[in-house]
């Protein structure tokens, strides 16, 4: 077949030869380019302009492990709790998702984001936390320009219902007391009274040194870098706490509690009677001075002070468990 060609013709051939690219596949992107620009030239190369400038941005993105890593460092000043979870959970995503932690964050949608929470964990507050973490991992990578958008901003959040916690019988008060004065010598009562009659968290009486006590004033005070949520705040000390205070009283610079707190936490409640066919209510100790405390005192506004609440909200829906409230006065003169 004999085809003549133009000197222009002939001297596109000739550019196309010097590219190194097959003249067939240049034509063909060709073609695509002038499709897209509706025909005109100028729009075309501004077609192709768009699109290098669109791979750019999808070719600068990092591995999910790697925006973890940066997250992470963002927040290194943020309390200990915090940085906590934000690496507890991001490892499990990893451990639970395989593949996750080399996928480029830029390349992984809503849908994923979804399935990954789900596979990862188990209840709706589990999943509630990690949706929030996980959104902060994005949302450090669209701050670095690894991706466009947050993808969890359009995972619909996990409904929790919440479930009033129950609260411990006077008897099992009684057992936790006595179990407190045994183990180690007392070394875990004063943690288990300020728990117990001061409703502070676990974690924030393991950041408490006795120089936070003053016995004169009947007051603990809870610095915000030791509060779960970043507050500081005035919490009283009630007769029976100040009984248990001043029989386990040691020098300012000492914490309330022993070293591995935590463990020495789940022992002393297994010698009361916790584990096995007995699980331990989480957070009974907050919950049962809550129920004693509006029994007794009669006012949400207190206690809210009192427990470090924004509102009373959690209060009213969750805390508080009236019907296990027996002899309230009693709890407070013990």
């Amino acid at each position: 077949m004999n085809i003549e060609l133009s000197e222009e013709e002939m001297a596109a051939l000739v550019l196309l030869k010097r590219s190194g690219v097959p003249a067939l596949e240049a034509a063909l992107v060709a073609c695509a380019a002038i499709q897209s620009g509706k025909g005109r030239t100028k729009r075309a190369m501004r077609c192709i302009a768009a699109g290098a400038e669109e791979l750019k941005k999808q070719e600068r993105t990092v591995s999910f492990e790697k925006a973890v890593a940066f997250a992470l460092e963002s927040r290194r000043e943020r309390r200990v709790r915090t940085v906590y979870d934000f690496r507890y959970f991001t490892r499990r995503f990893m451990k639970r998702c395989p593949g996750l932690a080399r996928r480029k964050v830029r390349t992984i949608s809503a849908q994923e984001c979804a399935q990954y929470i789900e596979m990862a964990f188990d209840t709706p507050r589990q999943r509630q936390k990690a949706r929030l973490i996980l959104s902060g991992v994005f949302g450090s990578a669209v701050k670095r320009g690894w991706c466009s958008e947050n993808p969890v901003s359009k995972v619909e959040a996990p409904r929790v219902v919440e479930k009033q916690v129950p609260i411990l019988t006077p008897q099992e008060i009684k057992d936790l007391r006595q179990a407190a004065e045994r183990y180690q010598g007392g070394s875990c009562a004063a943690a288990m009274g300020m728990m117990l009659y001061a409703g502070i968290r676990p974690h924030e009486v393991a950041r408490l040194s006795w120089a936070q006590v003053d016995l004169r004033e009947q007051t603990i005070y809870i610095l915000p870098q030791h509060s779960k949520t970043g507050g500081a705040r005035r919490v009283t000390i009630h007769k029976p706490l100040l009984r248990i205070l001043r029989a386990h009283r040691r020098a300012d610079g000492e914490r309330i509690c022993p070293a591995n707190w935590l463990r020495h936490w789940r022992e002393l409640r297994r010698a009361a009677g916790w584990g096995g066919d007995k699980p331990w209510p989480q957070d009974a100790l907050r919950h049962t001075f809550a129920s004693y405390h509006l029994s007794y005192f009669r006012s949400y506004a207190e206690l809210q002070v009192e427990i470090g609440h924004r509102d009373a909200t959690l209060l009213r829906t969750r805390y508080l468990c009236m019907n296990g409230v027996h002899a309230s006065a009693q709890f407070w003169a013990v």
